[in-house]
């Protein structure tokens, strides 16, 4: 990409639209294109307590969130590029929905209704987050904006990627005024198919470019975890985590046990790269699968969903080649990931159950994230 066009396309940012709502003003803004000229907006989300979002229609993503410390200091916790040209040039899922099917597929191959179907492989001999143009890589339609939510959509027609189905996606992001984000995936099919849809937020409670994540203390509501083979695939395994490295059902820091060399689990995946089975079926209503708590800052972070399973990676990928928002280079175990999902190869291990969608019937996915401070206040002004 010449110098020009990165020039041409940071100059499309300045032009901003501003829709008026009943609580202010709610910010869009053209922030570039991509090779084929379909523009980028960024959208910006306030919800009068200080808390503020950045979504871009690329990959449906949340770009930033400003969440004060336990002395009231803000600062983004999520890490992301810092330009537009620098997503396209080297995608790696900051922040964005995952789909069609978030996670991995063994050998990019599933049967569905007695029909094999072949997608695309992009990890190793696998297909991950949905192939390689999944949803990620497109720029969805902003349905709804308004000053403390949005909701943008994609149709991906019947074939994409190799999967069946005309399916239409929403992505809904609001912020509550009372230190929640709720994040909302809705899907719908024309014909049988499968979906799976997460968010790939990169998290680190200390503020984007602070350094490690290492320390933050974690805490997961599981017994157990599906352990993977060489390719990162689950074994069809359902391990108990006790007297391993995967328990944390009381907290403890990341990145305690992630020089332990005696567990092949964690050399296979360069760290934690792996689901916990926080239930066998999708629950009634969002519950709270994962704590974090940041000792340096004071933030806390909960994470509810009704998902079954919990895919949590420990940044091992991050690899000192992407300057971030601040300026600064990301490096292994700067950040953390909580995808609420279904189990990865779902459409090929019938025991970790089902990830068919019919028509007439509705794919959801709430994540709710709570944040508050070690002071046991809520994380307002």
């Amino acid at each position: 990409m010449g110098l020009g066009k990165g020039i041409s396309r940071l100059c499309l940012g300045t032009l901003a639209l501003a829709t008026m709502g009943a609580a202010g003003a709610q910010e869009r803004a053209v922030i570039g294109t991509t090779p084929d000229g379909t523009k980028v907006e960024s959208i910006t989300l306030r919800d009068g307590s200080g808390m503020q979002a950045q979504l871009w229609t690329l990959g449906a993503a949340l770009h930033a969130l400003q969440v004060p410390d336990r002395d009231g200091k803000y600062a983004d916790v999520i890490l992301a590029d810092a330009t537009l040209d620098a997503t396209l040039a080297k995608p790696q899922y900051f922040g964005t929905i995952v789909g069609r099917f978030a996670n991995r597929i063994a050998k990019g191959r599933f049967t569905l209704d007695g029909k094999a179907y072949t997608i695309p492989t992009n990890d190793g001999p696998n297909t991950l987050h949905g192939g390689t143009r999944g949803f990620d890589k497109v720029v969805w339609d902003v349905v709804e904006a308004k000053p403390d939510r949005a909701t943008l959509r994609y149709v991906s027609p019947d074939g994409d990627m190799g999967y069946p189905g005309k399916l239409t996606v929403t992505a809904s992001y609001a912020l509550q005024g009372d230190g929640t984000l709720a994040i909302e995936y809705r899907a719908t099919t024309d014909a049988p198919t499968i979906v799976n849809l997460s968010n790939h937020a990169y998290w680190n409670l200390s503020g984007e470019g602070s350094g490690t994540a290492m320390d933050h203390e974690l805490t997961i509501a599981a017994d157990a975890y599906t352990p993977v083979d060489e390719t990162l695939i689950p074994t069809g395994e359902v391990t108990p985590v006790a007297g391993t490295v995967f328990d944390f059902r009381n907290a403890k820091p990341i990145g305690r046990d992630l020089r332990t060399g005696s567990e092949p689990q964690l050399l296979r995946g360069r760290g934690y790269d792996h689901n916990w089975v926080v239930g066998r079926a999708i629950a009634k209503q969002p519950r709270e699968v994962a704590r974090m708590h940041d000792p340096r800052s004071g933030r806390v972070m909960t994470l509810s969903s009704a998902q079954p399973g919990l895919q949590f990676y420990s940044g091992n990928f991050l690899d000192g080649t992407t300057v971030g928002k601040s300026g600064r280079v990301y490096r292994q175990g700067d950040a953390f990931v909580l995808e609420p999902q279904l189990f990865p190869d779902t459409p090929n291990q019938p025991s970790f159950g089902s990830a068919r969608l019919t028509p007439g019937k509705q794919y959801v996915n709430r994540m709710v994230y709570r944040f508050t401070t070690d002071r046991g206040a809520s994380a307002t002004p």
